[in-house]
């Protein structure tokens, strides 16, 4: 599948969509981690001002999806990040993540920051290759020993 038959824009994240593709996500979280582990975004973080809830679809389906919540003035966090099995490796993720990224500097953010999770080695290699560098981890994922964080300028 070639990229550009790749759609991502930005949708309401209590869409039928949205919702089943952050079910989706949420129960291979649950495979990986407990409960506490499994952080996730509540949906008036996803309407705040500076926040988006994107959606990636091939041919009309619903293939993707991933959400920016601002953390501050200057700093925004990358959630939601998912892609299905079927759908994986075909570039669907990175150009999730460069609409984020584009919607976060439309936004005025000038750092992107994120957390995934001990267990996902892909999602790491995935986010380092896109050039974010480990932090240590903040806010709610700092007393998580299960949560790795990443940080990228914009």
């Amino acid at each position: 599948m070639e990229p550009a038959s790749i759609v991502v824009a930005a949708e309401a994240p209590s869409g039928a969509d949205a919702v089943a593709l952050t079910r989706e996500l949420d129960r291979e979280l649950r495979a990986l981690y407990p409960e506490a582990s499994i952080h996730g975004v509540t949906r008036s973080q996803l309407l705040a001002p500076r926040a988006a809830f994107l959606v990636a679809r091939i041919g009309g389906e619903a293939v993707g999806c991933g959400a920016l919540r601002s953390l501050d003035d200057s700093a925004g966090e990358i959630k939601r990040m998912f892609v299905r099995k079927d759908f994986r490796g075909r570039g669907i993720g990175r150009r999730i993540l460069a609409e984020l990224e584009a919607v976060a500097r439309g936004h005025g953010l000038r750092v992107l920051r994120l957390e995934t999770g001990i267990a996902q080695p892909d999602a790491i290699r995935f986010y380092e290759s896109a050039g974010y560098r480990r932090i240590p981890c903040f806010g709610e994922y700092a007393e998580d020993p299960r949560s790795m964080c990443f940080e990228k300028g914009l």
